[in-house]
């Protein structure tokens, strides 16, 4: 793109050269006419003709012609706000001098004369066409790229929108049969662990179905406790990792009040939850903490896993990415966009080093 537009600028820029070349060739010509029709003793009709012809066929070229005593003796293509007035033509000679130097006219009883001149007024006016016309294609690419990539960027928000809602749909069905059989197995045994824990499942499910379905449509932020949301979630997901994981919740004293909305924000920490147990393949120390800075609410879960090296840090969060083998790369892409587009915040990974572990960060704004 840059190539372009600089290829235009330079191509435009030879073309007013040359032209201006041709104005000064023609005020050469125009010198030299005067000059003989000056010193002529006789012209016959036809040269007087030509002469004539050659002079006034500059109809744009500024001309001004001095004595040496800096008396005008003819002027031409000069705007009109100087008609009548000899002392501003001359000042506007002296201007001109100071773009061309004069043209000497040399006559034999040494009354020499001066011809001022300038650019036409169109000339001067295209001088500055190549960086119009430069500016103007690059705001085009600039436009284009930024088109296409809006267009792209839509295309795969519906495409994605509209897989997870399909999914929603296929896991609503057998969800139904199993809330169903559930029903059945708390009438013959209501106290037993087993249905109640099966029943926390059922419920996950149901949860989980339903962020799918809100993917694409703008959530509602109804709920405000945020130390009840990041509790729940840790009590569920601490029954249901590793038991050789040292998983420990450190909360604020006081309850955080923040709008958000409880189910897609239990999706993203559950999703960095996940990754960093597989980071430290089952085993080893997690530790998940809220605390508040300055006007942001800060969640953070540090691991002491694999870590990441600087290439897989800058690609993590990016759709498709994965260091899994079997991973799609879609739930750090996707706790990203929860985050971002619906609670205006932010997640990073503030800290990781190979071998020793990362820390992931999401920043959410108190008002």
């Amino acid at each position: 793109m840059t190539l372009v537009v600089v290829a235009i600028v330079i191509a435009s820029t030879l073309v007013i050269n040359y032209l201006k070349k041709e104005e000064i060739r023609r005020v050469d010509i125009l010198v030299n006419a005067i000059k003989f029709q000056q010193e002529a003793t006789a012209p016959s009709l036809e040269v007087q003709s030509l002469l004539l012809t050659i002079y006034s066929s500059n109809t744009s070229i500024p001309v001004i012609i001095l004595d040496k005593n800096d008396q005008i003796i003819e002027h031409k293509n000069i705007s009109k706000e100087y008609d009548n007035n000899d002392h501003e033509i001359v000042d506007l000679a002296k201007r001109m001098a100071k773009k061309y130097p004069p043209i000497v006219i040399e006559f034999s009883n040494g009354n020499n004369q001066f011809l001022y001149y300038d650019n036409s007024k169109i000339l001067n006016n295209l001088q500055y066409s190549p960086f119009l016309l430069g500016f103007f294609v690059l705001c085009y690419f600039l436009f284009s790229f930024w088109f296409l990539r809006t267009v792209k960027k839509t295309d795969e928000g519906y495409l994605w929108a509209g897989l997870a809602k399909e999914t929603a749909h296929q896991i609503g069905t057998p969800l139904s049969s199993m809330m169903g059989w559930m029903e059945i197995m708390k009438l013959e045994n209501p106290d037993s662990d087993g249905v109640q824990e099966i029943e926390k499942d059922i419920e996950r499910l149901r949860t989980i179905s339903e962020r799918f379905s809100k993917i694409g449509s703008v959530p509602e932020l109804n709920d405000m406790n945020f130390n009840e949301t990041i509790r729940e979630n840790y009590d569920y997901l601490k029954t249901r990792i590793s038991k050789k994981i040292n998983f420990t919740l450190l909360l604020p004293t006081y309850n955080i009040l923040v709008p958000h909305n409880k189910i897609l924000m239990s999706w993203v920490i559950e999703n960095l939850v996940k990754n960093a147990v597989d980071a430290m393949k089952g085993e080893g120390v997690l530790q998940m903490s809220v605390f508040e800075r300055n006007k942001n609410i800060l969640i953070e879960v540090k691991d002491n896993g694999s870590g990441m090296t600087k290439y897989q840090a800058q690609n993590a969060f990016k759709p498709g990415y994965s260091t899994k083998k079997r991973g799609w790369g879609l739930g750090l892409s996707l706790a990203k966009r929860v985050v971002q587009e619906y609670h205006n915040g932010d997640i990073k990974i503030s800290q990781t080093e190979v071998g020793k572990g990362t820390t992931f960060r999401i920043i959410i704004k108190k008002g």
